[in-house]
């Protein structure tokens, strides 16, 4: 089982923005896309790690749409897929966040069905950063071939965190279900510290 929307969720979140060119990914528009991992902590409704690749959507409403996104908690899953059919799936995830005097240092490294997807590398002072708001929309597609999934649905979002730049390193297995992003170094790399998030809403 899975909470009931809306969910209230806390956590760390890096976040890395890529240019795929024409061709560059199957099924995917060209243009930008954003690559996040993200810790889900207590005092959350759930507690897991995610992966996600997500692009900008104009219409119907102008929000992201989430391509690709693995988590490691069996209710996120449910719950994503069947409150906003959010394409969520499994995966292992390993990560260590360091936190020193000055710098955050965090280290990740993600498998699914034991293969490699990714490792990653970020530091970040953004702890320093003032706590701002923000607020989007998640549009989905829908769920091809999954009775009552398979219909367009949007969740709001809305919360705050301290966020400033951060130095971002990736690598993508080649071979993986993230092997079109291969060899892409991000135009911009974000780090949320301490977010508090609403997913699900009220408008």
């Amino acid at each position: 089982m899975y909470p009931p929307a809306p969910w209230r969720l806390h956590g760390q979140l890096w976040l890395s923005l890529f240019g795929v060119g024409r061709g560059g990914a199957p099924g995917r528009p060209p243009g930008v896309c954003a690559v996040a991992l993200v810790r889900y902590e207590a005092p959350g409704v759930l507690t897991y790690d995610e992966l996600l690749v997500s692009r900008p959507v104009a219409r119907p409403v102008r929000g992201v749409t989430v391509d690709q996104i693995w988590v490691d908690s069996a209710a996120s899953m449910l719950g994503g897929r069947e409150l906003w059919a959010i394409p969520k799936e499994l995966a292992a995830f390993d990560a260590r966040v360091r936190r020193s005097r000055l710098v955050d240092r965090a280290a990740w490294r993600v498998t699914h069905q034991g293969a490699p997807v990714l490792q990653a590398r970020f530091e970040d002072a953004s702890r320093f950063a003032p706590r701002l708001p923000f607020r989007g929309t998640v549009w989905q597609p829908g769920l091809v071939g999954e009775p009552g999934l398979d219909g367009p649905r949007s969740a709001r979002l809305s919360g705050s965190a301290r966020a400033l730049p951060c130095r971002g390193r990736w690598h993508f297995a080649g071979d993986g279900p993230l092997g079109w992003l291969a060899g892409h170094r991000p135009w911009l790399s974000v780090r949320l510290t301490d977010f508090a998030l609403e997913v699900g809403g009220a408008s």
